[in-house]
Formats: C-alpha cells, structure tokens, sequence
C-alpha cells in the first residue's frame, strides 16, 4: 500500500538490465513516501525495499524499467488509464481485483495500532478507542477497516501516513492505525520518539487479503505470470533475502 507530501518530486529511475526491446520497458508507479518500502533520498532519488527489490525483478525479467511517483489514492485510477504497467506496492484484496490483475504476494504485514507514549488507551479494541481520534491514510485497508471496526470512534484520514504521524507527534490524533512495519520502524527514527507501538491486530482476510502485491493492468496475466516467476525466482536464489535483510531484520514475506 499516499501523496507525496507536501512538495512536488520529479523523480524517476531508469534500470537497464540487459537488452531490453521497446516491449520490455515497463513505467513503475510508486507511491515514494511510505518508508522503509519506498521513500525520497536526499539528492531526490527514490530508495526503499520496493525499489530495491523492482529493479532485482526487472533485472530478473530482463526489462528496462522506469519507476515514478505516483501518490496512492491515485494509483489504481492511473493504471486504469494506462499511465503506468504496474504499481508496486498495492495490498491484494477482492474489491480491488475486480479492477487489476495482481501478482502473488511479495510482503505481508499484520496491521498495528501506535499512540503517544502518554498515552492512557489500555488496549487495542474498538471498545477501547471509542471516542478517541484515530488517524488512517486515505484510501487504504486501514482506512477501510478502522471504519468498519472502529465506528466508535473518530476516523481521521490523511492523504499520507506521515501526515497522520505529524499530527499524532503534535497532539492532534489519540492513535493512528497502519502496518506494523511501518510504525514500527517509524518509532525507531527521532520523529517517532513521541510514540509507542500499542498493539498489532488480526487481520480481516476480506479486508486485508493475502498480502501486498503488485498490481497491473486488468486482464494481463502474461505480465503477471512474468512477474509471479521473478517473484519465486529471487526468493529461491537468495536475492530476496539479500534485500529483506538491508531494511529488516525478519523476513517480512510471511507465512
């Protein structure tokens, strides 16, 4: 699974892997501000697992591949319309299938629960948020699945997770809702020193799905076939791991 800030990054990433044909050039959106799976460098290169781990597919397919921002709320919209042949980074649920064509899973993260470290909020539960602000980031399963499970309480949603961050930091948000590798490597940086991790949730499979995969246009199963053998390919040849392992210390595929 998000605008990219408050400012405006044009910023692209051509990977060359082999001779590749005009056919096998593949335009990547990603969202570019959802760390540490995708994020801006200083010199306002992208960085993150999902690009590391685009380019070992494309190296993989042997494609050339462009990767550009593209802030999430409008990434299905734009693949609709062609502007890119993938996203990267979209959680796999049934209402968002009936839209794309995605690959098989690449990562899977239960979703968790943050609040300031003050905090008196005992636990998890809608009952234990009801009547509390709870911040989400627009468009997304947590938003989704706050206001389905948490109708208790106010759901704010925010066009990034940083946004929501912010405001938690400053005060404004009792909780904020989201992966759990997300908060988690957040409340590790100087920014998320305001904060703790409450707890993680279980997971609605009809909300949350299988996993977070990569979605193409509806009905091209060739690519995605391509795709799903890069996927298993890199997971059986170590690069995979060699990549978890630069951003993680747990290998975030899942079960």
């Amino acid at each position: 699974m998000r605008l990219f800030g408050r400012f405006v990054l044009a910023a692209s990433v051509a990977l060359a892997a082999g001779a590749a044909s005009a056919q096998d050039k593949l335009r990547i959106g990603t969202e570019g501000a959802y760390p540490p799976f995708n994020y801006a460098n200083a010199d306002g290169t992208l960085g993150g697992f999902d690009i590391d781990f685009g380019k070992a597919l494309c190296a993989q397919m042997k494609a050339e591949c462009e990767f550009t921002v593209q802030d999430f709320d409008g990434s299905i919209p734009a693949l609709q319309a062609g502007k890119f042949d993938a996203i990267i980074n979209i959680t796999i649920t049934p209402e968002r299938a009936q839209k794309v064509e995605f690959t098989h899973k690449y990562y899977q993260t239960p979703p968790a629960i943050a609040v300031p470290k003050d905090s008196t909020i005992a636990g998890t539960s809608p009952d234990d948020l009801k009547g509390k602000a709870l911040g989400v980031q627009t468009a997304t399963i947590h938003q989704k699945f706050a206001e389905q499970k948490y109708a208790g309480s106010t759901v704010k949603a925010y066009p990034t997770g940083d946004d929501a961050r912010t405001d938690m930091a400053n005060g404004r948000l009792d909780a904020m809702m989201d992966g759990s590798i997300i908060l988690t490597e957040w409340l590790k940086k100087p920014d998320g020193a305001c904060c703790k991790l409450l707890g993680t949730l279980t997971a609605d499979p009809a909300i949350h799905g299988p996993g977070v995969g990569i979605a193409l246009q509806k009905g091209n199963k060739e690519l995605a076939d391509k795709f799903n053998a890069a996927i298993d390919a890199l997971r059986a040849n170590g690069k995979y791991k060699e990549i978890n392992d630069k951003y993680f210390s747990f290998d975030v595929y899942g079960s």
